[in-house]
């Protein structure tokens, strides 16, 4: 065979999923001069989150469950996708590839995953058949149903085999299709590798509550087709039939050892790569991680022991020691509406072991915790119907539980939780291994002062979050042993959080902060809570910001409207909805900036932006912008905006809706929101994303099913990309999806906080967002619908309002007594045929021009 290429490398890493993006994200942590990387990968893609699969169903994109690119990227590591490595030549370091390359190796790592299993039934290989496994199982599924729900011209009847984690999540995906569907499982009981009869029974009856058909103790023996072909019924051991119109199989899955095979390494009979604690094989030379490897006569299905094993390998590939302490069952269920977790001994298998139980099965709740013989050590335990404790009990495993069970046992306000330390050894984060003792040293050693910043230090919460309650907790105690203070008051003056000031001047109706702070706080107050307060009165009184005491309360900036410059001058930014403006208006600010000697850039936001006003121009400018039909920007203020958006189906070929049309509308619907921060709007009008959409706060996508909303992005500092909330909504749906999604971030966000971290830090994440929103979970949807009822009717520009008001014109003297004076220290130079502020060397030269009269304002 001709080798039609050949490399070689320190490390060579076979197989492209979760686990060989962590292994190899682990040894090149350090940067330069660690070990060379050559990676293979089957698929044709990058590594994606396998764990997130099921929202691809709820609209997230490949590029959403793309994990982190740069990895990958790394000077140290060549990536090669769509290949499949046929051979591995143990003798000369080397493995062959289908297309013929030979990549040789210092240290082979086997990290082909495993492969999703179907029963040897006849008729499992029909059309409308499918595994669960990678994406593009999940895209078949999607195009199928969509397909197949034209041809036959009604709703889909689908069927899951298998009932576990993965199957009872398909099902869910499902439903969301509007596939009417059921969930076949051979055993007695649904997930009954994690849950126990008792914990089964009450996982049943909530699956069932949500609409989804159950039936245990069915094994299925045959699938027939109907006379196109496609599958159409199934048949159990007990000889009755099922109609279905799709079939879904997540009866397992196998370790990918048939290179291993093929090696002549040691294998497991019933699968698996053996290893030891180092993650070697037979082979010294050859590694094996995650799901291929056999570690105690066991291969896991999991992400986290994976995760374990990567970090092993590449702690001793680097000079390190580590071993893999054995496998972490722990398992959470990923499906709206269902609560469900296990950990640990859930089953008591340890001799000798305790149960302590607490059910109610009216309101569909069953809890058990496992303990040791003398009832002081967790050893494992189920929780359905009401998950909450999962984040407090699962890093206590082997650890004394430090309180009465019941305490974590029955409902709130049953018995108080303790507030006892975790063990430095207690495993908080399971799926990247990290301990209780390592958060620590991020808070004391590292610098981290919030939970935010432990999970990009060390990666706890990274993968599936549900350990961010105990980070969040862990974080706190320590901050608060180094003396930090770690309560939520606005300021010294207020006791209260944002979000419970807002709610107390909400239920007592003040308007002033004289009366609130009377109330309320303590003191005449300060910068921080002057501001915050300014804004929370303009969204419950929606007074002028520059009324009555409202005055005194604004920054420099919302003081005089207008963002103040390095050289004392302000920015001038009128309103362009969407970025749209007529010729008209671009000749009437066009006479403006040259009349006023101001330089003029296009913004980011779509909008011209006009800088070196000076204070007491700005009412001229303002009266003669207002003429020309403009309005304010808000570029001042902590409220919206802009609405950035692409010329949409209007004009573009590529456009599915119209972009700008929206975006105008949802420009005029926002403008003048004050929030907790400035708030963005991008709209693109279809996927190939022009405006920038997943950079905003909300981000609005046009696909041919309707509007994607994804919220909680943005620029700046820490920039991060919107998370997809709901798709395929009409007009209507959008904007009442808006409307709640911004009032409930202003009633309940931190000072200064953006949506992107306020989204990270809501009960529920996503999910949680999705049911108050759309579900009306907290019984609060009416309330913030009449909330922006109200923002919109009594929406007034504030510039305009300013111009008719003469005491408020008083604030735009530069002198007192002299209403036309300029500022003498304002001096420019020219550059590029306009003019910016001069530097210090550059006043002493002749070339300055000295600020002078409203028509002479630049000599």
């Amino acid at each position: 065979m001709v080798v039609r290429e050949s490399t070689s490398s320190d490390v060579v890493v076979v197989g492209a999923g979760m686990v060989a993006h962590r292994f190899v994200e682990s040894l090149r942590r350090g940067g330069q001069g660690g070990p060379t990387v050559t990676v293979i990968g089957e698929e044709g893609r990058a590594p994606y989150d396998r764990v997130g699969l099921t929202s691809y169903f709820t609209g997230m994109s490949t590029d959403d469950l793309t994990l982190d690119e740069r990895v990958l990227q790394d000077h140290g590591v060549r990536f090669i996708g769509d290949d499949r490595v046929t051979g591995i030549d143990r003798s000369r370091r080397s493995v062959r590839t289908r297309s013929g390359s030979e990549h040789t190796y210092g240290t082979l790592v086997l990290a082909t995953g495993s492969f999703a299993m179907r029963p040897a039934v006849d008729g499992a290989d029909l059309p409308g058949c499918f595994v669960y496994r990678t994406l593009d199982d999940v895209a078949a599924i999607r195009s199928y149903v969509a397909l197949r729900t034209v041809a036959l011209g009604r709703p889909l009847r689908g069927t899951v085999i298998g009932g576990g984690l993965l199957g009872l999540e398909a099902a869910g995906a499902l439903q969301g299709l509007d596939v009417q569907c059921s969930v076949v499982q051979s055993s007695d009981r649904l997930m009954s590798a994690q849950l126990d009869q008792a914990g089964g029974a009450i996982l049943r009856r909530l699956i069932e509550a949500k609409g989804i058909a159950v039936h245990t103790g069915a094994r299925t023996t045959r699938l027939d087709p109907d006379a196109s072909g496609a599958v159409a019924a199934l048949q159990f051991q007990d000889g009755s039939m099922r109609s279905t119109d799709l079939v879904i199989f997540t009866v397992g899955v196998r370790p990918q050892d048939s290179l291993a095979r093929l090696a002549q390494l040691a294998v497991h009979p019933s699968g698996g790569v053996l290893i030891d604690s180092r993650c070697r094989t037979a082979d010294e030379n050859i590694l094996a991680i995650g799901e291929v490897a056999s570690f105690d006569g066991r291969s896991v299905g999991l992400v986290a022991p994976g995760y374990a094993m990567a970090e092993v390998a590449a702690t001793r590939l680097l000079g390190g020691d580590a071993t893999f302490p054995g496998y972490d069952d722990a398992a959470k269920l990923k499906l709206s509406g269902v609560d469900v977790a296990s950990f640990g001994d859930a089953m008591a298998a340890t001799p000798n072991a305790l149960d302590v139980v607490y059910t109610d099965p009216v309101n569909g709740v069953y809890k058990k915790l496992v303990l040791s013989d003398d009832a002081k050590t967790l050893l494992g335990g189920i929780l359905v119907g009401d998950a909450s404790a999962y984040g407090s009990l699962r890093p206590l495993v082997g650890a004394p539980l430090g309180a009465d069970p019941a305490a974590y046992l029955l409902p709130a306000g049953g018995m108080s939780l303790p507030d006892s330390e975790l063990p430095d050894d207690a495993v908080v984060c399971s799926c990247s291994n990290v301990t209780a003792g390592r958060i620590r040293a991020a808070v004391h050693t590292e610098g981290c002062a919030d939970a935010a910043a432990v999970k990009a230090c060390t990666r706890a919460g990274a993968t599936c979050g549900s350990c961010m309650f105990s980070v969040k907790k862990l974080v706190g105690q320590e901050l608060t042993k180094l003396g930090q203070t770690t309560s939520d008051a606005l300021c010294e003056h207020f006791a209260m959080s944002r979000r419970q000031l807002f709610d107390a001047v909400r239920v007592s109706e003040l308007s002033t902060f004289s009366s609130i702070i009377s109330r309320f706080g303590s003191g005449r107050g300060c910068d921080i809570c002057k501001p915050a307060l300014a804004s929370i009165l303009a969204v419950l009184v929606g007074a002028h910001v520059l009324d009555g005491e409202n005055a005194a309360l604004q920054d420099t900036n919302d003081h005089v409207m207008a963002n103040m410059q390095k050289d004392g001058t302000y920015s001038v930014v009128p309103r362009m909805p969407g970025g749209e403006v007529t010729p008209a208006g671009l000749i009437a600010i066009g006479h403006i900036a040259e009349t006023y000697g101001l330089y003029t850039k296009i913004t980011g936001g779509q909008r011209i932006d006009m800088f070196g006003a000076r204070l007491e121009q700005l009412p001229q400018i303002w009266q003669r912008l207002v003429d020309a039909g403009f309005e304010s920007g808000q570029a001042y203020g902590k409220a919206l905006r802009t609405v950035k958006s692409c010329v949409g189906s209007t004009w573009c070929r590529y456009g599915v809706l119209d972009a700008v049309g929206m975006a105008v509308r949802l420009e005029l619907r926002y403008r003048g929101l004050r929030s907790p921060h400035k708030l963005k709007v991008g709209v693109s009008g279809c996927a190939r994303e022009c405006a920038e959409a997943r950079s905003k706060d909300v981000g609005v996508i046009a696909t041919e099913n309707g509007w994607n909303m994804y919220v909680g992005g943005n620029g700046g500092f820490s920039p991060r990309h919107a998370e997809l909330l709901v798709s395929d909504l009409d007009d209507e749906g959008l904007i009442r999806a808006i409307d709640r999604f911004f009032m409930y971030y202003i009633r309940t966000a931190d000072r200064l906080q953006r949506t992107a971290g306020w989204c990270t830090e809501l009960d529920g994440g996503l999910e949680g967002l999705r049911e108050v929103i759309f579900d009306d979970s907290l019984g609060i949807c009416d309330d913030l619908d009449a909330a922006m009822s109200a923002h919109v009717d009594r929406y007034e520009d504030e510039w305009a309002a300013t111009l008719r008001d003469p005491v408020k014109l008083r604030r735009f003297e530069s002198f007192l007594n002299a209403t036309d004076t300029p500022d003498p220290s304002l001096a420019y130079v020219a550059e590029r045929g306009q003019v910016r502020p001069a530097t210090v060397e550059e006043r002493a030269g002749e070339s300055v021009l000295i600020a002078g009269t409203t028509l002479e304002v630049r000599r």
